[in-house]
């Protein structure tokens, strides 16, 4: 996904797409069905991609995140996980944050709009640590992003 224009939807609107794919769905084994479905389409990291450095730390789960600035300073995500579940929530992560600004990504209230979503009381603590393991993963990066381009633009 490249970054934001005026065809990409908002995180708003993200947010507001997502929350109407599961108000859809009935119970919770089929919303969980849904996000194991979501995590089928991601594309597949490279054995080299699947490193240490790309390892996000708290999680159960084996899960690689890959960063990537776009020409125009936005960032783009790809990741993976060793379990069905966790890949759906990364394809969730990657729907919300991948091709936005590190402003953006950082101004994101990660909990509040998973609540919005229902899925922090639908995943098991253990999975509800990992999925802010990942967030601050992404937060981290996009940090790490913004103060490298002030740093190529000094005095700006």
């Amino acid at each position: 996904m490249n970054a934001p224009t005026a065809l990409t939807p908002t995180i708003d609107q993200t947010l507001d797409e997502l929350r109407d794919e599961f108000e859809v769905l009935g119970d919770w084994n089929e919303r969980y069905r849904h996000v194991i479905d979501l995590g089928r389409d991601l594309d597949p990291l490279s054995d080299a991609e699947r490193s240490d450095a790309n390892k996000v730390r708290g999680c159960a789960s084996q899960v690689w995140l890959v960063s990537e600035s776009t020409p125009d300073g936005a960032l783009r995500f790809r990741g993976d996980s060793d379990a069905h579940i966790v890949r759906g929530l990364i394809a969730i992560l990657m729907r919300l944050y991948s091709g936005r600004t590190p402003a953006q990504i950082v101004a994101l209230d990660a909990k509040a709009a998973f609540e919005g979503l229902g899925l922090i009381g639908a995943l098991s603590q253990q999975r509800s640590n990992g999925l802010f393991s990942m967030v601050e993963r992404i937060r981290r990066d996009a940090t790490t992003a913004a103060r490298s381009s002030e740093v190529e633009r000094p005095g700006t």
